[in-house]
């Protein structure tokens, strides 16, 4: 018995303690964000038939692949696509490499002629661009975290993989009003020129990376564990109009900590929000959730069937997901 309680006192002694690595108090955002993502390969978003025909080969590309490579050359862009394909093609033949599900595949595609130009007949895209909102910034790690989900290329329905990104300065010129069914959007000004970030990651829990631009950490947040979320009242900081952040009222009305992302069920209850934005509109995506002085998540998505509803995400899962 003495020998049992001597091996159990080592194990506790030395058993690993769970730290957190980010955080307890964080620069709480609310700022609209332009976002540019420059993906890994060159994305195919379509078909089209030259001279009536089908181009690709099997392995058939598929839309959702990710072009890795030319030959044994890799590329990135659609210009290095299209100067490589110029450059190695051989008797009207072409072999590509390209992804999907993780896997690497390849190709050999019998370009088609036309005009003196030979077509792939793949429409293909390298970069995104769009607008959200900004989650929260680390003031020690300068890790910051936006949207709360995953950027899905809408012809795809795939994630997009990152290369390079940035998150920049953009001005809310008006608001496309949502309507049961119609889900509105926010409409803006780009500045890319004038950065706050680089992009290291796009996952389902959100966009992650660096924050580079000067930080104010004047006024942090505490950061609420998943317990201490209640239904009940609540705020949300997104802006409507220009670059001015403005807290408006939610009601939590449903908490379930086992979903990935839906955590956090809510309604518009602010008479402001509603009568400019008519509910959640695209673009308020990472939009922080507040209750009770302190960060407990941020809007993920709208209830096309009641837009004055919708869901967040825990901020917890989203700053273990930064840290990653």
């Amino acid at each position: 018995m003495e020998r049992l309680k001597i091996i159990l006192s080592f194990l506790l002694l030395f058993y690993p303690s769970i730290v957190l690595a980010y955080s307890s108090r964080i620069i709480v955002g609310g700022e609209n964000i332009g976002i540019n993502i420059h993906s890994k390969g060159v994305l195919v978003v379509g078909f089209y038939k030259v001279n009536g025909k089908d181009v690709a080969t099997e392995p058939a590309i598929q839309i959702g692949d990710y072009i890795t490579k030319v030959g044994n050359v890799e590329i990135n862009s659609i210009n290095e696509l299209t100067n490589e394909i110029e450059r190695q093609i051989k008797d009207s033949k072409i072999e590509l490499t390209f992804t999907r599900d993780g896997k690497e595949y390849q190709s050999n595609m019998s370009l088609i002629e036309q005009d003196h130009i030979f077509k792939t007949g793949l429409y293909v895209k390298d970069s995104i661009t769009g607008i959200g909102t900004l989650t929260y910034i680390d003031p020690e790690s300068k890790i910051f975290g936006a949207l709360g989900h995953e950027i899905i290329e809408a012809n795809s329905n795939k994630r997009i993989e990152v290369k390079t990104g940035t998150i920049f300065n953009s001005t809310i010129t008006g608001i496309h009003k949502s309507s049961d069914g119609t889900p509105g959007e926010k409409k803006a000004n780009f500045k890319p020129n004038v950065v706050y970030g680089t992009i290291n990651k796009n996952t389902e829990y959100g966009l992650f990376g660096t924050y580079n631009a000067t930080l104010d950490a004047s006024s942090t947040y505490e950061v609420a564990t998943k317990e201490e979320v209640k239904v009940g009242d609540a705020t949300i900081r997104t802006v409507l109009n220009g670059e001015e952040v403005k807290e408006y009222s939610i009601y939590i009305n449903k908490i379930n900590e086992y979903n990935k992302i839906k955590n956090l069920s809510f309604e518009i209850t602010d008479s402001e929000l509603l009568d400019k934005a008519g509910g959640i509109v695209q673009g308020m995506s990472g939009s922080p959730i507040i209750q009770n002085g302190k960060i407990i998540g941020a809007v993920t998505h709208v209830i096309v069937d009641n837009v004055k509803t919708g869901y967040g995400i825990f901020i917890t899962t989203m700053l273990e997901e930064g840290e990653q």
